[in-house]
C-alpha cells in the first residue's frame, strides 16, 4: 500500500480518505460517496439483510447493489414523487445500514446512510433529537393520562418520560396519540405506556428532528436534500453552499 505516493507497511496507520491519497498494488482507494435516504418502513420488516427465520427484510424496498455500488442521482433532489416510478439504474451502496436499533414492529420513518459519523450524531442520547411517533394505544385516552406520560415512571432504575403528548382522536377502547421523545432508550414508547398502565397497538414514526414521513408512501424511499442532511447534523440550515440550491433544484436569480 502507499499513502500519499509513500510505501506504508502499518496496517493500524490513520488516514483521512477525503485528503490521503491511498493505493493499493497501483490501483487507487478513493473513498465511496456518502448516501442518506429515508424509507417509509412497512410493518413487521426486520433491519438485517438476510434473516434466519425467513422474515422479509428492510433492504427489499430499497435497490441495493450487492456489490459494491454507488449511488446514483444528486443529493439535493429527492426523488420521490406522486406517481412517480424510479429508474431502474438507481442502486445504493451495498453499505448501507439503518440508523439506530429499529424495531421490527415500528413502522414509518426509518433512516439508512454508510456515514457513520453522521448516524452517531443522530442517535447520541446527550443530542436529544426530537422522534415523533403517531401510536394506538388499548385505552381511552384523556388529559390526565398525557399528563401522565409527560410526567413519566421510575423503570429499572430510569427515569422515562415523553417530551410531548397529544390526542388525535379516540373510540370506544382505543385512542391514537402523537408522542414525541427526546430521549432514545431501548423500547423507550413501549415501556413508558406500559408502566402507565397502556399497551402500544401500533407505533408509526413519523418525524425525527425536522424531518417529516410525509408525503411518502408505505414502503417507499428516497435521498435526503442536502438542508435535511445538514439539519440533522446540526449544521448551520442557511451554509452558502446549501441555502443556494432548493430541493426543487432551481437556483436563486442573482440581484
Amino acid at each position: 500500500m502507499t499513502l500519499n505516493e509513500r510505501v506504508c507497511r502499518n496496517p493500524d496507520q490513520p488516514t483521512n480518505a477525503v485528503r490521503d491519497r491511498i493505493s493499493v498494488d497501483t490501483m487507487p482507494i478513493t473513498a465511496e460517496p456518502k448516501v442518506y435516504v429515508m424509507l417509509n418502513k412497512p410493518l413487521g420488516m426486520v433491519a438485517s439483510k438476510t434473516d434466519e427465520q425467513g422474515r422479509s427484510s428492510e433492504f427489499r424496498c430499497l435497490p441495493v447493489k450487492r456489490a459494491g455500488g454507488t449511488s446514483v442521482g444528486d443529493l439535493d433532489q429527492p426523488l420521490f414523487g406522486k406517481g412517480q416510478k424510479l429508474p431502474a439504474k438507481i442502486t445504493l451502496p451495498e453499505q448501507l445500514s439503518p440508523v439506530g436499533r429499529p424495531d421490527q414492529s415500528i413502522e414509518g420513518l426509518l433512516l439508512f446512510t454508510n456515514d457513520n459519523e453522521w448516524a452517531d450524531r443522530i442517535t447520541a442520547p446527550t443530542n436529544h433529537l426530537d422522534k415523533t411517533y403517531h401510536v394506538q394505544v388499548n385505552r381511552v385516552a384523556d388529559e390526565a393520562f398525557c399528563q401522565q406520560l409527560k410526567a413519566g415512571i421510575k423503570l429499572d432504575g430510569e427515569t422515562m418520560t415523553a417530551k410531548r403528548v397529544a390526542i388525535l382522536r379516540g373510540g370506544d377502547k382505543n385512542s391514537w396519540l402523537e408522542i414525541t421523545l427526546d430521549e432514545g432508550r431501548n423500547r423507550h414508547l413501549r415501556r413508558l405506556l406500559s408502566g402507565c398502565g397502556a399497551e402500544a397497538l401500533r407505533l408509526i414514526r413519523i418525524g425525527v428532528g425536522s424531518l417529516q414521513l410525509a408525503p411518502l408512501a408505505k414502503g417507499q424511499w428516497r435521498h435526503l436534500t442536502l438542508r435535511e442532511i445538514a439539519a440533522l447534523r446540526g449544521l448551520p440550515a442557511a451554509a452558502p453552499k446549501v441555502a443556494a440550491e432548493e430541493p426543487s433544484g432551481r437556483r436563486p436569480k442573482r440581484a
